[in-house]
């Protein structure tokens, strides 16, 4: 697929959170190697929560909290620009994510997804 290959870019600010080399396309998620970059460190516990959540299957709302927190903090970088709306999930080497040019509709977006 066009995907594969590609690096994204991961960010907090202008600092560099990670890069995603994208070695799986499977619509509507994209997934690949995650490589840290020196921001990461100031993230990693709100990823490492917003999984536990994931798996614990409880209440929504604590999820959602958690992954604001993620998206206050940090903006996913295509190479063509930044993107405005994604989920993201990192976990050890591995990141997924999908992604669109417009707002997610609320009733599609699944904490979950790979």
């Amino acid at each position: 697929m066009g995907f594969v290959g590609e690096v994204w870019q991961v960010r907090g600010g202008e600092e560099s959170v990670g890069e995603i080399l994208i070695d799986d396309a499977d619509f509507p998620w994209l997934s690949g190697e995650f490589t840290p970059g020196p921001a990461f460190d100031a993230v990693r516990d709100l990823f490492i929560r917003e999984r536990e959540l994931v798996e614990a299957d409880d209440d929504p709302s604590l999820w959602e909290e958690a992954y604001d927190e993620i998206r206050r903090r940090v903006t996913l970088t295509s190479p063509d620009g930044p993107v405005p709306e994604f989920l993201l999930h990192i976990e050890g080497e591995r990141a997924w994510f999908r992604w669109s040019d417009e707002p997610f509709d609320e009733d599609e977006e699944a904490p979950g997804g790979e």
